[in-house]
């Protein structure tokens, strides 16, 4: 068993070196190579397609991992508006059912993409590493096959005008002639693989790009339906809130020396201005207004309403002071004015101006 192991791996050294002898000398020019343009050609379009197909295997398992990521970043993103989504706001049950159903398109989606994209990427891509071993190999018997023909073209030369070695060339042509029957078949096999795997391409990138741009349009189609379904929510909300309704009445405070609009600040207080009625008052001219107008004052502070009744104004700016259409509703320290400029009509809290 020893020997014959030894014996194997003699033989096997031996047939590496002679290729490699063989490979030398043709790339010196000192002995031809047998040519074949036809195949050459094939082999050009096959590293073409090994290369082109490997590229989009790797895009596209970034990509299946970026959508994993974007599917997890969108459940924790939902999730927290789930939560900060109050339970008494207008069209929460809608809010919780549509963030669940986009968590259900996220997980179609990657799984269609994964199952059929993917793998049948991964599968046709598994193709070229075995051709490729096999087209190796047949460079290694071309090589066998050459150094064998010129090994008998060698004893041939050798061997004219003189007695010929009739068993060496017998054995040479022996050698030659299987060289040439393992080197032929596989040739012919590959003249008729790498093109039909070349031909194969078009139908492939046909469906995987038709399987892909259907997931997509899909996904796409029905996260829109719902992000509309969800728009129209926070529109409602939006209003709502516009009508007050999720207002709550609070105290505004605009410095160390300025009340609450609700209790206004006394005659007493650091800027001097009193709560004036809704009548004239203190120092307001009353002279030469409009109908209905009982006095001007001018803003001393800002003040953001709070409610949908209420006037907002910035510094200077003038208010017309009119009677409430129902006194009923007037409250202490509050007036109904008119904002020139804009006709804005609401109520504010007098200790934020002054009569003019």
């Amino acid at each position: 068993m020893a020997e014959s192991k030894g014996a194997l791996i003699a033989k096997t050294l031996q047939k590496h070196a002679g290729r490699t002898k063989e490979k030398i000398l043709q790339n010196l020019g000192k002995v031809d190579r047998t040519a074949d343009e036809i195949f050459d050609e094939h082999l050009q379009n096959f590293n073409k397609q090994q290369a082109q197909t490997s590229r989009l295997q790797k895009e596209f398992n970034n990509y299946i991992r970026c959508i994993r990521a974007a599917q997890v970043a969108s459940k924790s993103l939902w999730d927290a508006v789930s939560d900060v989504y109050e339970t008494s706001w207008q069209g929460r049950d809608v809010v919780l059912q549509d963030t669940q159903a986009l968590d259900v398109l996220w997980q179609d989606y990657s799984h269609k993409l994964a199952d059929q994209v993917l793998i049948p990427l991964n599968t046709y891509q598994a193709q070229f590493p075995e051709t490729k071993k096999k087209i190796d190999k047949r460079g290694r018997k071309l090589v066998d096959f050459d150094k064998e023909r010129h090994n008998l073209q060698g004893l041939q030369n050798s061997n004219q005008g003189k007695q010929r070695n009739e068993a060496r060339l017998g054995k040479a042509k022996e050698n030659l002639d299987e060289a040439r029957r393992t080197y032929e078949i596989l040739n012919s096999e590959l003249h008729d693989e790498l093109p039909a795997l070349y031909d194969s391409r078009v139908l492939f990138i046909v469906t995987h790009l038709q399987t892909l741009f259907a997931s997509e349009h899909l996904f796409h189609t029905e996260t829109a339906k719902l992000f509309t379904e969800l728009e129209s929510v926070a529109d409602k909300l939006a209003t709502d809130c516009q009508r007050g309704a999720y207002t709550l009445r609070k105290s505004t405070t605009i410095n160390s020396n300025a009340a609450s609009p609700k209790s206004p600040i006394s005659s007493n207080s650091t800027n001097g201005n009193a709560s004036l009625p809704a009548s004239p008052a203190s120092g307001a001219t009353t002279e030469n207004l409009p109908p209905g107008v009982l006095y001007r004052v001018k803003a001393t502070y800002k003040y953001s309403r709070e409610d949908v009744d209420e006037l907002s104004f910035e510094v200077g700016e003038i208010m017309r002071v009119v009677e409430y259409e129902d006194p009923e509703e007037q409250e202490e320290g509050w007036l109904m004015g008119i904002k020139e400029g804009t006709g804005e009509k609401g109520m504010f809290p007098a200790n934020f101006t002054r009569p003019i």
